[in-house]
């Protein structure tokens, strides 16, 4: 193992909240896989594959830890029995690999998780395809959202826009006081493949769409839609009724939340806040911000409900139409305790995992926290760094 690989591990070392940590070295691309799963007190972790750049190893490892937890809250509070975690590739360079390095890369990560023995299911996420689920699928059976003439259950980006548009009713129902969103006036940032999806059932609905992208090649998109196109940089000051998150996370901060002129933030971007503190911050503007692990669930919600509980289209349409009902709960219970609706929705998440207990997959003997309700504060995370071929 690499020093900076070292040092890397011993900075999350101080984070104990998650079951297992693990990095390795793929033995054919040679780039570093980084595996957190935070919880399985609700069944095997569910969470996507990221291959993207970082600056450095603890910035891929954090990122690992930041997502997996945020499955665990996505997935408890979209009533799946399953906990969180991500994989993170960590490339060296913005350019990603084709061909046979990304095929040398995808073979060791499903080698990884193959190696967890089913704690761990995968799906697609930033860098990653429906496609290269079909890859790792070559190395491990731990995977969801091959394409569909592959036996999979596909691209799950329209599910996604479909639990956020049910997501948006019920945020209109909270703001507005009618769930009815034609004629409201949405800010959709980034026209990737959810957000434009988004825009399309926007659009159908009779809603007003304003819209942007750091692509300039979404401007079609716009132009079909007869939606109002922004510059990136005047999306968040541009008033609308209703701001929709579409792109990468973080995009709420102390320094954007004063620039917002809406009554309420709901998209399918993950992990929108940058910090905890922020949601207070969109609570003493009296914007209403809808918890992302909530408003984005729908693509897991059909991804797992197609491949590992082959559920009904009618089965997997109640789901969705749960999303609005959970996020209901989580506005009455802010209201009701005067806090705010991130801190309700971590509330119910975690009471929750708590009634579960760690679940080693297929009987699987791997080394686990003790836990008897959900991951404890007092015990540090299972970390398995090694330089062993993947």
């Amino acid at each position: 193992m690499t020093a900076a690989l070292k040092e890397a591990l011993a900075l999350q070392v101080q984070d104990p909240s998650h079951e297992w940590v693990q990095v390795v070295r793929g033995r054919r691309s040679g780039l570093a896989i980084a595996i957190a799963i935070h919880s399985t007190a609700l069944g095997p972790a569910a969470g996507g594959c990221r291959i993207a750049h970082y600056p450095d190893p603890a910035a891929a490892i954090a990122d690992a830890l930041r997502l997996a937890a945020a499955m665990t809250e996505k997935n408890a509070l979209a009533g799946l029995d399953h906990g969180g975690a991500k994989a993170v590739v960590a490339l060296p360079t913005a350019t990603r690999p084709t061909g046979t390095e990304r095929t040398a890369l995808l073979h060791d990560l499903g080698d990884a998780i193959e190696s967890l023995g089913g704690r761990y299911t995968a799906g697609p996420d930033v860098g990653s395809s429906p496609v290269d689920m079909s890859v790792i699928g070559e190395r491990t059976t731990h995977v969801c959202c091959r394409p569909v003439e592959d036996g999979g259950s596909g691209d799950s980006s329209f599910h996604t826009a479909r639990g956020t548009l049910v997501a948006l009713g019920a945020v209109a129902d909270e703001a507005f006081g009618s769930p009815e969103l034609a004629g409201r006036t949405f800010g959709v940032i980034g026209l990737g493949a959810v957000g434009a999806h988004v825009a399309r059932l926007l659009d159908r609905v009779v809603a007003r769409l304003v819209v942007t992208d750091i692509n300039p090649a979404t401007r079609s998109l716009a132009e079909g839609l007869s939606a109002t196109w922004v510059d990136p940089d005047k999306a968040l000051a541009t008033e609308v009724d209703i701001l929709v998150p579409a792109a990468l996370g973080g995009l709420l901060t102390a320094g954007t939340v004063p620039l917002l002129r809406c009554a309420a933030v709901a998209g399918p971007a993950n992990n929108q806040l940058d910090e905890p503190a922020t949601a207070r911050l969109l609570a003493a503007r009296g914007i209403l911000w809808a918890p992302d692990v909530i408003v984005g669930a729908g693509g897991v919600i059909h991804a797992t409900g197609v491949d590992l509980r082959r559920e009904s289209e009618e089965q997997l349409t109640d789901r969705l139409c749960g999303i609005a009902a959970t996020l209901r709960q989580v506005f009455h219970t802010a209201r009701t305790h005067r806090t705010t609706p991130a801190d309700a929705a971590a509330e119910l998440a975690g009471q929750r995992v708590r009634q579960g207990v760690p679940h080693p997959a297929h009987g699987v003997a791997l080394p686990l926290v003790p836990q008897a309700a959900g991951p404890r504060k007092s015990e540090p995370p299972t970390f398995h760094p090694t330089t062993q071929e993947s």
